[in-house]
């Protein structure tokens, strides 16, 4: 089950675009270059920091090709492709796969509540189609789907199904995943707030949004877990936290670019109908980050 590939901070570049809102590709290889020189230790398109279900056919394969080429083999990328149905999701799995992508991260999106038999049946035909490995992103605030750990157990039974990305918010869940598959099993953080637990539950990284503002202290987090240092990891994540819980109140695309631009870097344009923070939010979202800098 274990995929040793990834570990540590997984980030998330949005995806920016211009006053026309079409993706604004330059910006994004920029945006995706300070991910990598800042310290990450793993790239993640098209997540929901990406705003990939706003993205057309044509610009998810934009976004893809940008990222491997910008990336260089210098770090592991993870991208999505997730999709309504199966046959859209295996055609950007292949897409992926085919461009130099490391693996791709798949959450079960759907109008009509599914059942396990249905999500199974959606991953193992998707893992019948490549050869590279997939995590299994479970995140219902955003896909409308909450799997259970026994259906995460059950996923891990596909061949190339290595890796959970955990983004329920429910600590509990994590260290049922590692108390029920073992130490093995490789699983992820997807929940800002929930970092420091939930690597104290034994996930192998954290993937977020926050290395676009703060890469030093992800990183400085991870980096205090692995040298089992507890007192520096509890003070580096309680000086976090509370910018990791506003991102996630206001949401992250809106908070990503806010911030980019509060630290001087161009976080181009949301597309509609997303809306940038308002004044007194920007206002809010500086203070947090001018109080990081102390």
């Amino acid at each position: 089950m274990n995929n040793p590939t990834f570990k540590g901070i997984i980030a998330y570049p949005i995806t920016p675009f211009n006053t026309q809102e079409q993706v604004d590709l330059p910006l994004f290889k920029k945006l995706v270059e300070r991910l990598v020189t800042s310290g990450s230790h793993g790239i993640a398109p098209l997540g929901s920091t990406g705003v990939m279900p706003y993205l057309n056919d044509e610009e998810k394969e934009a976004i893809t090709e940008a990222t491997i080429q910008q990336v260089a083999g210098r770090l592991p990328i993870v991208t999505g492709v997730s999709n309504l149905t199966t046959e859209r999701t295996i055609y950007h799995a292949k897409f992926a796969e085919k461009a130099g992508s490391t693996a791709v991260m798949i959450i079960p999106m759907s109008y009509w509540k599914l059942t396990d038999n249905e999500i199974f049946s959606h991953y193992e035909a998707v893992a019948k189609s490549i050869s590279i490995p997939i995590m299994a992103y479970n995140n219902p605030a955003t896909g409308g789907v909450d799997m259970s750990p026994t259906l995460l157990k059950k996923l891990l039974e596909i061949p190339n199904v290595t890796m959970i990305k955990e983004s329920s918010g429910d600590l509990q869940r994590m260290h049922t995943l590692r108390r029920d598959l073992g130490e093995d099993v490789a699983f992820f953080n997807g929940s800002n707030p929930l970092a420091l637990g939930a690597f104290a539950a034994g996930a192998l990284g954290w993937c977020t949004a926050a290395a676009n503002l703060i890469p030093e202290l992800n990183t400085g987090l991870y980096d205090a877990i692995q040298k089992n240092d507890l007192h520096t990891a509890q003070n580096v994540f309680y000086k976090q936290l509370n910018l990791l819980k506003y991102m996630l109140t206001k949401g992250l695309p809106r908070a990503i670019k806010s911030g980019l631009e509060i630290l001087g870097e161009d976080g181009g344009e949301l597309r509609g109908p997303l809306k940038p923070l308002n004044s007194q939010e920007v206002t809010e979202l500086a203070t947090l980050l001018n109080t990081l800098k102390a």
